[in-house]
């Protein structure tokens, strides 16, 4: 049936119909993204490249049909738009915007993207793993190239970074995020030396001790599940990058990365993915497939994980509640340390080289290094090939300290191996977000304290 013959009550039943097949065929590319990342065989790497494109062109496809076209041009000027907050309005709105950012591509630059990302991801892992940066060149090299050409289609001649940040964040301008920069840099730097000149200075080595990577497993899922993570309806795995994937209602999978000699690396890691995690979960099932039933932006998703990791997992209260369980845990590394000295050892504010174990003052400085390489790298202005050295001195130059190989350096995240250009700003928004949330959630230090976080979690 032609959609100029459709009312509009046919016409908004028959685009949601089609957002939700068109999400449940994106979960298809998810499920084998996390399968790729956990259990798949490095042998399937060149297999799974080819499924992850043919499904990304078939999505492509669908997501930008002109059956699509010709429902949101019926709805966009309908009475069901009219509504901005109703959720006929907020689906049909984001519909539209999203429809038209994807029309912009081309189905063969889609597939070459997913074809090229899983390549990218495979070796990013081998060059960890030997140390090698000239092994990942190459493919940053042609993940920058494709990050380029996309940024060229969809900014239609405004600024290309801003057209990469809007995937994640809807509205962020490149001119917003280095105002924020600016403002935080100024405030950050003079906190930063009054704190590391302190002569208060936690004792961390506690932290470093022996902790089995066996009963670090059941402490995080102990904890994941008394914060609110349904385990029936989701798990935590183990792969080289935590991550979250939520695959659909029911099913939101987390990936975890221990090191023996580590407590805090593995644990609030596991605590900023379990953020993730309660997000999806509570997201509404009935809208599913729908913008409606999906995260409003990145930014907010980590706000979420900055959130439980930071202001809720670093807390005074919240050890107050799990120290005694972590002791008795880990009894041989912990049997000399009172909750005090515990608490101020992970919340040690240090300059490091690396950005997921980065204290709270000084995380933020990890984004603004990454934003300043990527949109160099987009420009032109900096040779994939030199990233390395540019790397390094820009953490001399900001953190005094530089890291001991490219693993501490340009390799340990895999943001840019995935394609992801313009979405390390969320974290830093994220940030800023959860600082704000979570002054509005008001004063919840008892009810931490008493292993209630249930509170906190129906405000969210």
């Amino acid at each position: 049936m032609p959609a100029l013959t459709m009312n509009t009550h046919e016409a908004y039943v028959e685009l949601i119909r089609i957002a939700r097949e068109q999400s449940v065929l994106s979960s298809c590319a998810d499920l084998l993204e996390w399968d790729e990342e956990t259990y798949m065989p490095r042998g399937g790497v060149a297999h799974r490249a080819e499924q992850s494109a043919v499904l990304a062109g078939m999505l492509h496809e669908r997501q930008t049909s002109p059956r699509m076209e010709d429902l949101l041009g019926l709805l966009e000027s309908s009475e069901l738009a009219s509504e901005a907050d109703s959720a006929p309005a907020v689906n049909i709105r984001e519909l539209g915007r999203l429809y038209r950012r994807r029309a912009l591509l081309p189905r063969e630059h889609v597939t070459e993207q997913a074809r090229a990302k899983t390549m990218a991801q495979q070796v990013w892992v081998e060059a960890r793993e030997e140390s090698d940066f000239s092994r990942f060149a190459p493919w940053l090299e042609t993940m920058v190239g494709l990050a380029r050409r996309e940024a060229a289609l969809l900014s239609q001649g405004g600024d290309p970074y801003d057209a990469l940040v809007e995937h994640y964040e809807p509205g962020m301008t490149t001119a917003q995020l280095s105002a924020l920069f600016t403002v935080l840099r100024s405030e950050l730097g003079p906190l930063l030396g009054s704190i590391v000149g302190s002569r208060k200075r936690p004792r961390t080595a506690m932290l470093r001790r022996e902790y089995p990577v066996d009963r670090q497993k059941l402490f995080a899922q102990a904890v994941a599940a008394a914060v609110g993570f349904d385990l029936e309806c989701g798990r935590l795995d183990v792969a080289a990058h935590p991550f979250c994937m939520a695959i659909g209602p029911g099913d939101t999978r987390l990936t975890m990365r221990y090191s023996e000699r580590s407590f805090g690396d593995g644990f609030f890691a596991m605590l900023h993915e379990v953020g993730h995690g309660l997000y999806e979960q509570g997201l509404p099932a009935e809208h599913y497939g729908t913008p409606m039933g999906s995260a409003a932006s990145l930014g907010m998703h980590e706000s979420q994980s900055r959130l439980w990791e930071n202001l809720v997992g670093r807390s005074l209260p919240f050890w107050a509640h799990f120290y005694p369980r972590l002791r008795n845990v880990f009894h041989e590394a912990l049997a000399d340390v009172t909750l005090e000295a515990f608490h101020l050892a992970i919340n040690r504010v240090e300059p490091t080289a690396l950005r997921a174990t980065a204290d709270e003052v000084t995380y933020n400085v990890h984004i603004m290094i990454r934003f300043e390489l990527e949109r160099a790298m987009l420009s032109g202005a900096l040779a994939p090939v030199d990233l390395p050295g540019a790397w390094n001195e820009a953490y001399r130059r900001e953190l005094g300290v530089e890291p001991r190989d490219v693993v501490e350096g340009c390799l340990q995240d895999g943001h840019w191996a995935e394609g992801l250009f313009g979405y390390f700003p969320t974290y830093t928004l994220g940030n800023v977000y959860a600082a704000q949330l979570f002054a509005a959630a008001g004063e919840r230090g008892e009810a931490f304290a008493r292993g209630d976080y249930a509170g906190l979690l129906a405000w969210l």
